[in-house]
């Protein structure tokens, strides 16, 4: 394990949402597939799918306060250190965060550092940033990357020993990528015939 439970939770929750948005797929900015947070139903089902606690309100200025969230999250995933620190303070700051030990349904003792009652954005920007720190702080942040396939851009948590994840989960990335390097040596070798 390279973190605590806890923060490896909060770390692959924040990646599942910033992968709920469609994808930058080039540098002019076009987008490819859908988004999976369109509506209060589909944040109703990710809430549960990452065990979110706490209060809901189950309306639409709810949904597009954690879009925006998930906006900060990529933008924090993909900045460097002190863009990453600057943003994680100010994420924290805003919050009021008030880190406390808790414990509840499933889950031994973690941190929660928002109310039960804040609202359900700022709680998962919070958690995600308290996980954020433990990153930043074990100098760690070459662990969070973007999908190496060429038409992805979804983010992800390298967990491995040798840090030698490269290929997201939303997709089959790693699985095409090592078909077409399959095919291209297949190829090389009969072009040498």
């Amino acid at each position: 394990m390279v973190f605590t439970n806890d923060t490896e939770v909060a770390l692959a929750s924040a990646a599942n949402l910033i992968n709920t948005a469609p994808i930058d797929v080039s540098p002019a900015g076009s987008t490819s597939g859908t988004d999976a947070l369109a509506t209060v139903e589909e944040l109703d089902a990710f809430v549960i799918q990452e065990q979110y606690t706490g209060s809901r309100e189950h309306s639409a200025s709810e949904l597009e306060a954690v879009r925006a969230m998930r906006a900060e999250l990529r933008a924090i995933w993909t900045a460097g250190e002190d863009e990453a620190v600057c943003r994680v303070n100010a994420l924290l700051s805003g919050a009021g965060a008030l880190p406390q030990l808790v414990r509840h349904d499933q889950w031994d003792w973690h941190l929660h550092a928002t109310a039960p009652a804040a609202p359900l954005a700022q709680r998962m920007g919070v958690e995600a940033a308290m996980a954020l720190v433990d990153v930043i702080r074990a100098k760690e942040l070459g662990r969070l990357k973007v999908c190496a396939a060429d038409d992805c851009r979804a983010v992800l948590i390298d967990l491995s020993k040798n840090r030698s994840r490269r290929y997201c989960d939303t997709g089959n990335c790693g699985n095409r990528a090592h078909v077409a390097a399959y095919r291209r040596r297949k190829s090389a070798l009969e072009g040498t015939r």
